[in-house]
């Protein structure tokens, strides 16, 4: 039997919250159930579906302040320099950002919605600030004007960069090189702002590097 609450519903929010995301910063998804996170706040399971519809989607407000988070990190890297620098710095903020709390990270590969559910549009809204990060730095890179341009180049890098620091917070990295991932994402900007260089001059619009 659970305790009588002694806490009001935000702070017994917060402590699921914080309790289920050390859980996952410990050992992943593989430990985590209503029970385990009960037996930490010290209350009976059934509280948690007092507070949250499921664990779907109290993992959900865990990856969205884990998106917040590394939107506002990203939001304050320096933009001096060029587009190349500003996007270089980025990366390696994404970068760093990853390895800080792996198994964290690795949750936004790791939780899968059930089938036939979408994530809610709030959650897209915190993936699109991240995003628009991307967006801005990649702006004076591109020639089209249209903002779907824009958009679709900043997601073509968001997951590549996604890709590389997933598999190096995952320790699978080296199943594929031995070179480092801060290496990889290094080849990946220069390329892909070497390409993006190229389709500049090839529309006959000044280059910036």
């Amino acid at each position: 039997m659970g305790r009588r609450s002694i806490h009001t519903p935000e702070e017994l929010r917060e402590l699921i919250i914080e309790a289920t995301t050390s859980i996952v910063e410990q050992g992943g998804l593989e430990g985590l159930s209503a029970r385990e996170i009960a037996k930490r706040i010290g209350y009976s399971p059934g509280t948690l579906y007092n507070v949250f519809e499921n664990l779907d989607d109290l993992l959900l407000i865990i990856e969205a302040r884990l998106l917040d988070d590394l939107a506002d990190r990203l939001a304050s890297t320096d933009a001096a320099g060029t587009p190349s620098d500003r996007l270089r710095r980025i990366v390696g903020t994404y970068f760093t950002f990853t390895q800080e709390r792996p198994k964290l990270w690795n949750l936004l590969n790791e939780h899968r919605m059930p089938a036939g559910r979408a994530v809610p549009e709030w959650y897209q809204e915190k993936l699109d600030k991240l995003l628009a990060v991307l967006e801005e730095a990649l702006a004076p890179l591109i020639t089209a004007s249209d903002p779907g341009t824009r958009r679709r180049h900043a997601r073509t890098l968001w997951a590549s960069v996604h890709g590389m620091t997933s598999l190096s917070t995952a320790d699978k990295l080296s199943h594929v090189t031995a070179h480092s991932a801060r290496a990889l994402l290094d080849d990946l900007v220069h390329n892909y702002v070497a390409g993006l260089q190229s389709a500049h001059q090839h529309d006959g619009a000044p280059a910036r590097s």
